[in-house]
């Protein structure tokens, strides 16, 4: 009686790019693995004789498992997911109520068959606009905890895990949208129940034009509720150096077939600072590894890379007069590199 039953408003896609897009990434509290799955619904064809022409909406899935001696394994884009898949953005939500969460690999590895519940409140849905027509609106919720089996290509691991959802629609072509640098860490909490003590989650969309888009954006949780939103006017990102390639894995399996070009390097390090008034953090992210996905572009011949990091983080600031920090491990995305020129 409150809203949409959800993750999404109940809208038909009615364009090529319109997209639904659901986000999920977690990390093992105890162990080095961790698990990224992308769950997204592209529009359909427009009709070419007629209305019963038209195509169904295209649904596509991946999943990405991390295990310290067999690296990373990822599904194709044709991931076998739930539909619908758990959301924390679902209504009616009784809070911390688990639900199962599966999604594998048409040839069963990998796989993840987890359960996820929320410890936390999400952020205020942000919308960026890009480009002449197109446009992103995302809502994030650190703090998401999970349990269950991980299942790479060898062997099956039990793990708890801590993490982070988003929900993300629009209308946007690759191209257009340029890239963004997106990431999260949770303070590490010892009883495994309650919402951590502080998440980090920021955004910089970084679009081909217009030049001066404010696309971006900091933000603080304590103990599962959100306490300062920095604006992107209000903050800094700078890298220094570059990983590795060899610590860099190309996915899913069938990218390493397509001739896909080499991707930008990824930076070493990633340092973003954010001011507001008196209030100020600074987040110093170094990964140690990553997975690039080499996305089909729907307007270019050019894939678009999605590279995901793992790496130790340290989150330092001040808020209302009171400074806090903790060091965590983290998820970063950077992504880029689809032209059509």
């Amino acid at each position: 009686m409150l809203g949409v039953r959800g993750p999404f408003p109940e809208a038909e896609l009615c364009h090529p790019l319109d997209r639904q897009w659901l986000h999920y990434a977690f990390l093992s509290t105890t162990t080095p693995h961790a698990v990224i799955a992308n769950l997204s619904v592209l529009g359909p064809e427009p009709p070419q004789a007629g209305p019963a022409d038209r195509w169904a909406p295209q649904r596509m899935a991946i999943a990405l498992v991390y295990d310290p001696d067999q690296g990373w394994s990822s599904t194709q884009f044709n991931a076998v997911a739930p539909d619908p898949a758990w959301s924390a953005f679902r209504l009616p939500h009784p809070h911390a109520s688990p639900g199962g969460f599966p999604v594998a690999a048409s040839a069963g590895r990998p796989a993840v068959d987890l359960r996820l519940s929320r410890t936390s409140r999400p952020c205020t849905a942000q919308t960026a606009p890009f480009g002449d027509d197109q446009y992103l609106r995302w809502q994030s919720e650190p703090g998401v905890r999970g349990s269950g089996t991980l299942r790479p290509p060898r062997g099956d691991v039990e793990c708890e895990l801590l993490g982070y959802h988003e929900r993300v629609r629009g209308r946007w072509s690759w191209p257009v949208l340029g890239g963004w640098v997106f990431g999260f860490a949770n303070a590490p909490s010892g009883d495994g129940v309650d919402a951590p003590p502080w998440s980090v989650v920021f955004t910089l969309i970084q679009p081909l034009h217009p030049p001066d888009a404010a696309n971006g954006s900091v933000m603080l949780w304590r103990d599962g509720r959100m306490v300062r939103h920095f604006p992107r006017r209000r903050l800094e990102v700078a890298v220094h150096g570059q990983l590795d390639r060899d610590r860099v894995a190309l996915v899913p399996p069938l990218a390493r077939t397509l001739a896909t070009a080499p991707a930008p390097a990824v930076p070493s390090r990633l340092l973003i600072t954010a001011r507001l008034g008196d209030d100020r953090l600074v987040l110093d992210f170094r990964p140690s590894t990553a997975a690039r996905i080499a996305n089909p572009s729907e307007t270019s011949l050019k894939p678009f890379s999605v590279h995901e990091l793992l790496g130790d983080c340290a989150i330092a600031g001040v808020v209302s007069g009171r400074e806090f920090g903790f060091e965590a491990r983290g998820i970063v995305e950077f992504a880029g590199d689809a032209r059509d020129d």
